[in-house]
């Protein structure tokens, strides 16, 4: 157990303040044991509402991370810092001030620049809205449309995994397996290099199907989670797989972060 007592982490920007709280997320998965507090203050664009909140967070002791495009938001930010004593990561202003000097360019000073200008920004929003639209097949014509065909039995992650890769840019439509229900033919007609048969452990499987079950307050010992039919469920699936010839991940004690990122190289491979 750790000895730590709540730690608060506030996160201020005059943007979104995304980079500094996946910044700050990075740093804070290495600590499994403390107890972290993360507070998310976005937009702030006054000195006098920046004001406010560092002095709460002087109660709290809180560690500050920001992200002020506004030099002097983040001048005062630091000042104050340093005269209350409290702890803080300036995430921008050192970088800014770096390209800076190398580049002889005065930077813009504007916050969410990247968000109005950035091409990848609005290929992740379309992509996250195809996620929503072509999950579990709810409409197969997606199938032919997407970067990625994700095929798997339930609960093997389809859904959290379609998202996960919509906001790295790619277009997802996932399709549920159910054992002598129909595959539909637009599945057949995708290359087989953007298809991934996901699987899983049968025991893995039916820990995670008992568990949703509790969670719903239900009998956990239905067919749903009966090995059998889980067994019956996985054989289906990999028949499938290898009928198409795509690649299949299982993804028993993976994270959806590592399946992604196998995901996203196998694309890569083949693009070379």
């Amino acid at each position: 157990m750790s000895n730590h007592n709540s730690i608060n982490v506030y996160i201020i920007s005059d943007s979104l303040g995304e980079t500094g709280n996946n910044l700050a997320q990075a740093a804070i998965v290495q600590f499994p044991k403390a107890d972290f507090k993360v507070h998310r203050y976005p937009l702030i664009k006054t000195i006098s509402i920046l004001t406010g909140i560092l002095h709460k967070a002087t109660r709290e002791n809180a560690i500050i991370v920001h992200t002020f495009s506004d030099s002097e938001l983040s001048s005062f930010a630091n000042d104050y810092c340093k005269e209350n004593n409290l702890a803080v990561i300036d995430a921008l202003s050192g970088i800014i001030k770096l390209l800076a000097e190398r580049t002889g360019d005065e930077p813009l000073h504007k916050a969410g620049i990247n968000h109005n200008t950035d091409h990848a920004y609005f290929k992740r929003i379309e992509a996250i809205e195809f996620a929503v639209t072509y999950d579990d097949g709810k409409d197969p014509s997606g199938f032919l449309k997407a970067d990625i065909v994700l095929l798997g039995v339930s609960r093997t992650s389809k859904t959290p995994l379609s998202l996960f890769l919509a906001n790295h840019g790619y277009k997802v439509a996932n399709l549920p397996l159910v054992p002598k229900t129909h595959i539909p033919d637009q599945i057949y007609q995708v290359d087989p290099k953007k298809i991934f048969g996901l699987t899983n452990d049968p025991s893995i499987l039916n820990n995670i199907r008992r568990e949703r079950m509790i969670s719903y307050g239900l009998n956990p010992d239905t067919n749903y989670s009966n090995m059998d039919n889980i067994q019956a469920e996985l054989d289906f699936a990999m028949e499938l797989y290898k009928k198409l010839g795509c690649p299949i991940i299982n993804v028993a004690n993976k994270s959806i972060e590592e399946t992604a990122t196998l995901i996203m190289e196998s694309l890569k491979e083949n693009e070379e």
